[in-house]
C-alpha cells in the first residue's frame, strides 16, 4: 500500500519540477534575448563610432557611458521595484495605484535628468576628465542621453511591468525591437549621412520610443493588470518601491562609477589609448553583465509570485535554476573571450593601435575571471529583492559595487599598475559572492 503513495509524490515533486523548468526556461531566455538586445544599445555605438571616429571617439564614448548607466539604472529601479511590489499584490486591488506612483516618482528623477542635459553637460564632461576633441564629442553623447532620459525610464518601466503582467514575450519584443533599430540608424547617421558622434547618440535615444511604441500593443489586451489611474501619491509606497528596486540601480550604477574610477586611474596609466582599451572591455562586460540581469529578471516574476503565494520551496527552485544557469553560461562566455581575446579586441580598434590591442586582450583575460561570481550576486541580489528581504540585497550591491571595488581599484592598480586595475573587479565580485552565498545559508537555516 505504501509503494503506490510513495509513487503519486515522486510523481508530483516530478511534474512540479518539470512546470518550474518550463516557466523558467520561458521568462529566462525571453528576457535574456531582451536584455542582450538592450545592451547592444551600447556595443553598436562602440563599433560604429570605433569605425567611423577611431579612437578619440571610443574614447569619448567611454568617458560619457556612466550617465547612461545611472539613466538606465533609476529606470530598472522603479520599474523592478514596481514590477515586483505588483507582482506580489496582484490580489489586493492596488495594481493601478502601484503602477501610477512608479510613473510619478519616476518622471520626478526623468526631468531632473533631463535638466542636467539642457544646463549642465559642459561641468559634467568637465568632472568626467574629458579634454580637447575628445572633450567635445563626450559633451555632445551625454548632452543628448539626458536629454532622452524621460524616454530610457519609461522604456525600462514598462518592459517590468508588461513583463510581469504576463506577456514576456511582448517585453522582449520591444527590447529587441529598440536595439534592432538603434543598429540601423546608428550605420545610417554615422556613414551615409555623416552625423558623427550625434548620429551614434540619436539612434541611441530613439529606440527608447520605438521599444514604447510596441508595448503599446499590451493595452490592446482584454485583462491586463495595470492602469494609469487618478489615484493617491503615496510616499510610502515611493520607498516601498524604491527600497525594492535600489539592488537594481546598483548593478547598473556601479558600471558606471567603476567606469568613471577606472577612467581617472587609466588616464594617469596609459592616457586616451588606455582609456580607448578599457572602452572596449566596459562594453564588452555590460552585455556580460545584461545576460545575468536577464536571467534574474526572468525569474523575478515567478519568486514574487511564488513569494506572494507562500510557496518557499518553488521560490528556492527558481533560485536554483538561475544559479546553474548562470555557471554555465560564465564558464562559455569566459571561454570565448580568453580564446577570442586578440580579434575582438581587433572588431573595435579600426586604427589598428598596437597599443590599444596589447592593453584590451590582456585586460579582457583578466577583467572577466570575474563574470562567474558577478553572475551569482546579481541572481542572489533579485532573489532576495523579490521575497522582500531588502537589506541582505543592498548589501550586496553596495559591497560590489561601491563599497569594495573603488579602493580595490586604486590600491590594486597603486601596486601592479594596469594588472592591479583589471584584478579588482574579478577580486571585489568574488568576496561580495561569498559574503551573498553565507546570508543565503544563514538566512535559510
Amino acid at each position: 500500500m505504501g509503494t503506490p503513495k510513495i509513487y503519486r509524490k515522486f510523481q508530483e515533486v516530478t511534474m512540479q519540477d518539470t512546470s518550474c523548468l518550463k516557466e523558467f526556461t520561458k521568462y529566462t531566455a525571453l528576457n535574456v534575448l531582451g536584455m542582450i538586445g538592450l545592451s547592444c544599445y551600447i556595443l553598436a555605438d562602440t563599433f560604429f563610432i570605433a569605425k567611423g571616429l577611431g579612437t578619440s571617439g571610443l574614447a569619448a564614448l567611454n568617458l560619457a557611458i556612466p550617465i547612461y548607466s545611472f539613466i538606465h539604472g533609476s529606470g530598472l529601479m522603479f520599474g523592478i521595484g514596481g514590477a515586483t511590489k505588483f507582482s506580489i499584490s496582484r490580489k489586493s486591488g492596488l495594481s493601478d495605484q502601484i503602477f501610477t506612483n512608479t510613473l510619478f516618482f519616476a518622471g520626478i528623477l526623468a526631468v531632473l535628468f533631463f535638466l542636467a542635459g539642457l544646463f549642465l553637460s559642459t561641468q559634467i564632461t568637465v568632472l568626467l576628465g574629458a579634454d580637447g576633441e575628445v572633450a567635445e564629442m563626450t559633451q555632445t553623447y551625454l548632452k543628448m542621453i539626458l536629454l532622452f532620459a524621460p524616454a530610457f525610464m519609461l522604456g525600462d518601466i514598462l518592459v517590468c511591468f508588461v513583463r510581469n503582467d504576463g506577456n514576456p514575450k511582448l517585453s522582449m519584443l520591444a527590447m529587441l525591437g529598440g536595439s534592432m533599430a538603434n543598429i540601423l540608424l546608428d550605420y545610417v547617421f554615422i556613414f551615409p549621412l555623416g552625423m558623427g558622434i550625434f548620429g551614434a547618440v540619436l539612434a541611441t535615444g530613439l529606440a527608447p520610443l520605438i521599444s514604447i511604441a510596441i508595448m503599446s500593443c499590451h493595452w490592446m489586451k482584454k485583462n491586463k493588470g495595470f492602469h494609469l489611474a487618478k489615484t493617491a501619491i503615496q510616499g510610502r509606497m515611493a520607498l516601498l518601491i524604491l527600497s525594492l528596486g535600489f539592488p537594481s540601480l546598483i548593478t547598473e550604477v556601479s558600471s558606471g562609477i567603476v567606469i568613471i574610477a577606472f577612467n581617472i586611474i587609466i588616464l594617469g596609466l596609459k592616457g586616451n589609448v588606455g582609456v580607448a582599451a578599457y572602452g572596449v572591455i566596459a562594453n564588452l562586460s555590460l552585455v556580460v553583465i545584461s545576460i545575468f540581469t536577464g536571467i534574474a529578471q526572468g525569474i523575478q516574476p515567478l519568486i514574487s509570485s511564488a513569494y506572494g503565494c507562500g510557496d518557499s520551496a518553488r521560490s528556492r527552485v527558481m533560485l536554483r535554476y538561475g544559479l546553474t544557469t548562470a555557471a554555465a553560461v560564465s564558464l562559455t562566455l569566459y571561454a570565448v573571450i580568453c580564446y577570442g581575446a586578440a580579434p575582438i579586441t581587433a572588431v573595435f580598434n579600426s586604427e589598428q593601435n598596437h597599443q590599444l590591442q596589447v592593453i584590451a586582450e590582456y585586460g579582457l583575460r583578466l577583467y572577466f575571471t570575474g563574470i562567474l561570481a558577478a553572475g551569482v550576486n546579481i541572481i542572489l541580489s533579485i532573489f532576495f529583492t523579490s521575497t522582500e528581504q531588502a537589506v541582505p540585497a543592498h548589501i550586496i550591491s553596495l559591497l560590489r559595487g561601491l563599497v569594495l571595488i573603488i579602493p580595490m581599484a586604486f590600491v590594486l592598480s597603486s601596486l601592479w599598475g594596469m594588472t592591479g586595475v583589471w584584478l579588482a573587479f574579478p577580486v571585489t565580485e568574488l568576496v561580495s559572492a561569498l559574503l551573498g552565498v553565507g546570508i543565503h545559508r544563514h538566512s535559510c537555516s
